[in-house]
This record gives C-alpha cells, sequence and structure tokens, in this order.
C-alpha cells in the first residue's frame, strides 16, 4: 500500500508540475513575444504605447500596452503569477518525494563522492536558497548598471561553477536536476520578489494618483528576460533523468554545460527576431555545442567495440545480472525500495536479457548509472565482461544454456 501511495503521490506531483509549468512557461514566452510585436500607433494615441492584432481560433484580437492615467485602474486586471507558484509548490514536493524519501538512491552515488544522503538533501536545499540569495545580490549590486555586462558574465560563471560542483557531489542524475531545481527557484523567486512587487507599485501609484516608480519596472523587465533565457535549460533538466547517457556521463558537467548554451542560444535567436535585429550567427556557437554533446555521447567518444579478448559464455554474463540486477529487475523485487520492477524491466530469462542488450550497454557498460548508486556492488571487471560479450554480439547459443 506504501508504494502504491507513493506511486500516486509522484505521478498526482509530476503531472501537476507539468500542467503548471506549462501555464507559465507559455505566457511568459508570450508576453516576452508581444512585448517586441507591439507596434506603435503613428500618429501616437494618447496613452498607447502600441498595439497588436491577433488571430486565434475563430477571432481577431486587439492587444494594447498602455501608461495608465494617475488615478485611472479598470477592473478586473488579470494578473499572471500563480503559475509561477504552482511550478515551484508541486516541483520541490516532488523533489523530495524522489530524491530526499528514497534513501539516497537516486540523490547519491559512490563513484561520485562519499557524501551521505542526509548531508546530500541539505546540499541540496541549502543551494536553493543560497543561489537565489546570491543571484539577486549580483543583480542589484553595481555590476548591474548600464547594460549589465558584469553582472551578466559573473552570473553565468557561477552557473556553471554550480553545474560542475554539484556533479562533483551528488549522483549525475541528482546533479542535473538539482541544477534545474536551483535555476527554476531563481526563476519563480525573481517573479514573486521582484515582478510581482513592481506590478503592485503600478496598481498603487494608479490608485493613489502618482507616476509609479520605473526603477521597479525596468528591474522587472529585467528580470523577466532572465528567465526566458533559462527556460529552455531548465525544460530540459526536467526532462533529463530520461537520458543517463548525459547525466551518467564521465564528462557529464560538459555536457549540461553545452547544453545550457544550446538552450539560452536559441532563446537568444528568437527574441533577436522577435524585435527584427539580425542575430542568425548565434546559430553558430548553438550548432557547435550541440555538435559537441552528439560527439560526447556518441559511440566513438565511448569507445564502443574496442574490448578484445576471449568469448564470453552466456553463462558467466547470466550470473552477473543474477547477482547485481535480479535484486530490482525480476517479478518478485527484494530490493528494500522498488516493490515492483522499475518500468517493467526483468531480467530473469535468457531472452530478456538479450532483448535489452543495448540498455544493459547504456546504463550499465557506458555510463555506469545501473545499478542505481552501485547499489548492488557490480565491479569494475564484471562491466567490462559485459562489455565484452555486448561486443561480441550479445550471443546466446546452445552451448551457453539457451
Amino acid at each position: 500500500m506504501d508504494a502504491l501511495i507513493l506511486d500516486w503521490l509522484n505521478i498526482g506531483l509530476r503531472w501537476a508540475h507539468l500542467v503548471a509549468g506549462i501555464g507559465w512557461i507559455g505566457t511568459s514566452l508570450y508576453f516576452m513575444w508581444l512585448d517586441a510585436a507591439l507596434i506603435r500607433a503613428d500618429p501616437p494615441r494618447g496613452d498607447v504605447e502600441g498595439h497588436a492584432w491577433l488571430l486565434h481560433s475563430g477571432g481577431f484580437y486587439l492587444v494594447e500596452r498602455r501608461k495608465l492615467p494617475p488615478g485611472q485602474l479598470p477592473a478586473p486586471i488579470h494578473w499572471f503569477k500563480w503559475e509561477a507558484a504552482m511550478t515551484w509548490l508541486t516541483g520541490f514536493p516532488l523533489l523530495v518525494l524522489v530524491y530526499y524519501l528514497t534513501g539516497g538512491l537516486y540523490l547519491v552515488d559512490p563513484a561520485v563522492s562519499s557524501i551521505t544522503p542526509a548531508a546530500a538533501v541539505a546540499v541540496g536545499i541549502a543551494l536553493l536558497v543560497v543561489a537565489w540569495i546570491v543571484y539577486d545580490l549580483v543583480w542589484t549590486s553595481p555590476l548591474a548598471r548600464g547594460r549589465g555586462l558584469p553582472a551578466m558574465a559573473l552570473s553565468w560563471a557561477l552557473l556553471f561553477a554550480a553545474v560542475y560542483g554539484l556533479t562533483r557531489v551528488l549522483s549525475g542524475r541528482a546533479a542535473f536536476i538539482h541544477a534545474g531545481a536551483m535555476v527554476g527557484t531563481i526563476m519563480v523567486a525573481n517573479v514573486w520578489m521582484r515582478i510581482v512587487p513592481a506590478q503592485r507599485d503600478l496598481i498603487a501609484a494608479a490608485e493613489a494618483g502618482r507616476t509609479p516608480d520605473e526603477t521597479l519596472s525596468r528591474r522587472a523587465k529585467q528580470r523577466s528576460t532572465h528567465n526566458s533565457y533559462v527556460t529552455f535549460p531548465v525544460i530540459f533538466t526536467m526532462l533529463s533523468n530520461h537520458y543517463p547517457a548525459t547525466y551518467g556521463h564521465p564528462l557529464n558537467w560538459l555536457i549540461l554545460w553545452l547544453l545550457i548554451v544550446v538552450g539560452a542560444g536559441v532563446r537568444h535567436v528568437m527574441i533577436a527576431r522577435e524585435r527584427h535585429r539580425p542575430a542568425d550567427w548565434w546559430l553558430v556557437p548553438v550548432a557547435a555545442a550541440l555538435a559537441g554533446v552528439m560527439y560526447l555521447t556518441s559511440p566513438a567518444w565511448l569507445g564502443r567495440g574496442q574490448r578484445g579478448g576471449e568469448r564470453v559464455a552466456f553463462t558467466a554474463v547470466q550470473a552477473v545480472i543474477d547477482r547485481r540486477c535480479l535484486s530490482c529487475h525480476s517479478h518478485a523485487p527484494t530490493d528494500d525500495v522498488f516493490r515492483a520492477a522499475p518500468n517493467g524491466v526483468t531480467f530473469e530469462t535468457p531472452e530478456s536479457i538479450r532483448a535489452r542488450a543495448e540498455l544493459i550497454r547504456t546504463r550499465v557498460v557506458s555510463t555506469h548509472t545501473m545499478p542505481l548508486g552501485n547499489k548492488t556492488g557490480m565491479t569494475d571487471a564484471e562491466r567490462d565482461l559485459l562489455g565484452r560479450w555486448l561486443d561480441q554480439g550479445a550471443l546466446i547459443d546452445r552451448v551457453d544454456g539457451r
């Protein structure tokens, strides 16, 4: 029953997190596009700063951006703030459920560091708090004056340093998701600590008949722009647990760096085009970063097919899998966490092992992401034996015991 409840909590939180994230990201990108698409009226029309005609479904829409005269506040006003809050309020419990309440199963890896699960939890939670404080201090400091290039350079350097540090302390999978949680927390804090207060000032100014604080409005727009640049990298980290070739790679920190460049670069090109500015040259570093990721995760880099030695008997392969894998991947798991085979994958017959030969190559031999946290103590010699069997064609013949 406990396992069933946890499964439904996982499904429910994940579903709600995805729905809230779609709502937040969709409105955020829409308003970024809208700001760039607004057309100034010629001749000027009162307090209208710009307008745009839109076509959606079965009708035309006229959208205007206005400066409100002091003392005039229309009603009702629709705010877009709860999507961000709900994304975090569903995402953090999901992080706790999957990474903090499973005994370190997904959180730590003895091959990476000797950190305990409790210490890793403390690192993860502290990171979310400290990252926002440091980021906000940088962007409220003199470094952010003008175009803020020094603050921008320092922010990216700190992000890359955090990614590298996480991959040296937590498991690769946990490092990726915590990097995303860190940036996602900064994004939500931007909304509630900087953007929403600026919007409240706009309303208070309109009600009081005074001019709103332009500094707050500029800062709010700046933080919205920051959020848009890291949106795509955060989305990748949310999906990264499905791609062990990235988080399980020996150079996983470099792969995440490159994918952050890809995501931010694509968003930069989109913003530039929305503002009708040429920025296609940015596609060069984006393409280079993507090519780098593809090469690093390819068999050419991972050294597939280079193992020699005598032919490996399938009985030896099956013995390794029986010792190291069946505690989870069987119809009746004996593991203390899994009560059903993860993803329905079992290795109880020669045919089931052979059918998932390439999965074994990726997870066990190339990325070492299975067994999880090497919980069952698979040795390098055993991984090499499986690798040689795979390179030899993953054969199962009558001599081997079919």
